[in-house]
């Protein structure tokens, strides 16, 4: 059973809080590039989930990706994009943005309603810009630091602020909580969509492979910047230190996620092997 809508809000007011009280130096206060001091714990993850990945979930995807038809592929990720743009349009309106948070929930009415159910993406057809914000983009909006950066079990790449608005919100703000209240038809669904986003990562996985020489720090690093600049909307102020090198990087995970959308007609997820639900 997921937490009541009061509930939840209050736990988001409670973490904004908490995070914003306990925040530690290291981070530039609006989701900029954050320090690694648990490296020695986030190098131990990361390859506890690549040799997850490598042994799991690449095998499972490629099979999925050789087996399903690539239309039907499309309608898959058709139909969790639009599950996921009702969330995006509730962090939307708290972070102040009330024109592209009806924007998105007017995709999710088309793509329901004309797209069936989700499985066509009409909405992007008719000029109407996908977005992608979570709960801790919102935080970060709202000032939160992102606090240092922390890879977690299974969901891979992340920060404290990130983690905790996680834990503690997007999980139950996923619409997935709320689709049926069968435990097994929920992680089905769960399962499907991580393969589906997994399947989606194969052309930025080979730009990983060939060009970092430490992926984890590649990864670490392209990861962050990407992710000021999802808390930025795309526009972040300059930093000495930014990453130099993650440029190349994100351009093709950015092409990779356009050509997703324009093929199917959705969801760029972050580095491979670390793939958040």
């Amino acid at each position: 059973m997921s937490a009541p809508p009061i509930a939840r809000t209050a736990a988001a007011a409670l973490l904004a809080l908490a995070l914003a009280g306990c925040a530690t130096t290291g981070a530039d206060g609006q989701g900029g590039v954050a320090s690694d001091p648990f490296e020695p714990f986030n190098r131990s993850v990361y390859s506890f989930n690549d040799a997850l990945d490598r042994a799991v979930l690449k095998p499972v995807a490629k099979g999925y990706e050789r087996v399903v038809p690539e239309p039907a592929r499309d309608m898959v990720g058709n139909f969790f994009g639009n599950l996921a743009d009702i969330w995006t349009g509730v962090n939307q309106l708290l972070q102040g943005k009330p024109g592209a948070g009806f924007s998105d929930f007017w995709r999710v009415a088309i793509n329901t309603t004309f797209g069936f159910g989700g499985i066509a993406d009409v909405a992007s057809l008719m000029g109407i810009e996908k977005h992608d914000e979570d709960f801790g983009q919102t935080l970060g909006v709202w000032g939160v630091p992102s606090g240092p950066y922390l890879v977690l079990p299974f969901f891979g790449p992340s920060t404290v602020r990130d983690g905790a608005a996680f834990a503690a919100v997007d999980f139950w703000g996923d619409p997935i909580v709320e689709m049926t209240s069968s435990h097994g038809r929920r992680n089905n669904a769960y399962v499907l969509r991580a393969i589906d986003r997994r399947a989606r990562l194969f052309q930025a996985e080979s730009l990983l492979e060939g060009a970092a020489l430490d992926k984890y720090s590649f990864t670490r690093d392209a990861w962050l910047q990407r992710r000021r600049n999802q808390v930025y909307d795309g526009d972040p102020p300059p930093l000495d230190d930014e990453c130099a090198y993650c440029d190349e990087y994100l351009d093709d995970e950015d092409d990779a996620g356009a050509q997703a959308t324009d093929d199917r007609t959705g969801d760029a997820p972050n580095p491979p092997v670390n793939e958040r639900p």
